[in-house]
């Protein structure tokens, strides 16, 4: 469900160039919703909305900083990231990482529009896989 769902209005979600968001990943399935889609709600506080194919220097970062995305959590359904995997990443965690000289590449056609409201669409550009 996206948060265009929950607030009653009748537009599917926008990436960060205006179009329709396209999924992020099935395999491993991501999103807020888990949907492979990375659409945000209400109940989405981390604003998971910044599709991102995760390297290990991310991974290793991301641990260090208190989130370790690379070990399975079975019990939660989780099977962990290896590097070239696609995530729905935080737009805060992201732009940390872009901070810190490590952030992932993006896939802007599927990264949610909120995104921009965090990080300048200029720098998403600079790390976009799906621009030519």
């Amino acid at each position: 469900m996206s948060e265009s769902d929950e607030v009653g209005e009748d537009r599917p979600s926008l990436n960060v160039m205006g179009e329709p968001l396209a999924p992020c990943s099935t395999d491993p399935m991501t999103g807020f919703f888990r949907d492979g889609c990375c659409e945000t709600g209400r109940d989405d506080l981390g604003r998971h909305v910044v599709c991102a194919e995760v390297t290990a220097e991310f991974l290793d970062y991301s641990r260090s900083q208190g989130n370790d995305l690379s070990t399975p959590r079975p019990e939660l359904g989780f099977p962990g990231l290896k590097p070239g995997d696609r995530w729905c990443l935080c737009a805060d965690r992201w732009a940390q990482a872009a901070d810190a000289g490590v952030a992932p590449p993006v896939v802007l056609r599927s990264t949610h529009e909120k995104a921009a409201e965090v990080i300048d669409l200029a720098l998403l550009k600079r790390f976009a896989l799906d621009l030519m």
